[in-house]
């Protein structure tokens, strides 16, 4: 069963974004629960995208950042993903929409433009970053479909579903990672604050836990997003991965943190309505 990791926020900045995705640095703690023990993608998700990125401080290792397709032009990622001057990771310009493949297939779209959200925060040591959350708008539109941001997320207990190509293989920094190529899903749950760190875990951020033993989020696969189903059963988006949900825990023995997007709607719509 192949792993799929989500990113970790560490304090080592040079791995900074993650590698795409995770928010680790070369001297980092894991990410938060990585797709470590996940699986092949077992159906398609349209509004999957990747953001390729390069760690010029780790001797140009390249790593991947997860996103989702939430309207035509935009794409809603993690913010530490798109912030080269904090984190070491660089986006190299592109975003691939609809592909279960890391590197081919799907839409290759140009970034135009970044908005990070204006209160986000990296925050010091291993502390969660705050408002972290950005949206990526592309030089022109796709025709694949965007997935909706829930209304809210549900309580906890709730089932959810993580997609990434953060790495397989939980190490130490970029010369350990493995990328898959192919997309990987887990099945997790919503957790309670009280199952993450505290302080950690509020209404902005969402803890999330494993349905599976040894299983989680980690590097590269930051940005990407947290599913629930609707009353229809269809995929709607609630998170988007943001780091581990405890101090100091491999990616795959611990909780991981999600930055709630349902918290952010009023944001996303506003920036999308008048970034011209």
């Amino acid at each position: 069963m192949s792993r799929l990791k989500s990113v970790r926020r560490g304090t080592a900045r040079v791995a900074g974004a993650l590698l795409l995705g995770a928010l680790a640095a070369t001297t980092t703690t894991s990410t938060a629960g990585a797709i470590v023990n996940g699986e092949d993608s077992t159906e398609r998700y349209p509004f999957m995208a990747s953001i390729p990125e390069t760690v010029p401080a780790a001797g140009g290792a390249k790593g991947v950042c997860g996103a989702s397709l939430i309207h035509p032009r935009w794409v809603v990622t993690a913010a530490h993903c798109v912030d080269p001057e904090r984190t070491g990771a660089v986006p190299d310009g592109t975003v691939r929409i609809g592909s279960d493949r890391r590197t081919s297939g799907g839409t290759v779209r140009t970034i135009d433009r970044v908005v990070r959200h204006p209160d986000y925060q990296v925050a010091p040591g291993t502390q969660p970053n705050r408002n972290d959350i950005a949206l990526v708008r592309l030089d022109r539109p796709v025709t694949r479909r965007p997935i909706r941001i829930a209304d809210r997320a549900g309580a906890p207990g709730t089932p959810t579903r993580l997609l990434g190509f953060g790495t397989t293989v939980e190490g130490a920094g970029p010369d350990e990672w493995k990328f898959p190529e192919r997309l990987q899903q887990l099945d997790t749950r919503r957790g309670a604050e009280s199952e993450c760190a505290p302080g950690f875990a509020d209404r902005t951020r969402l803890c999330t836990v494993s349905r599976k033993p040894g299983a989680m989020a980690c590097s590269g696969d930051s940005g990407g997003p947290q599913l629930q189903r609707d009353k229809q059963g269809r995929w709607e988006l609630i998170g988007v991965t943001s780091g581990p949900g405890d101090e100091d825990v491999p990616c795959a023995n611990g909780p991981g943190l999600y930055t709630n997007a349902t918290a952010y709607t009023g944001w996303i719509q506003r920036t999308i309505n008048t970034t011209h």
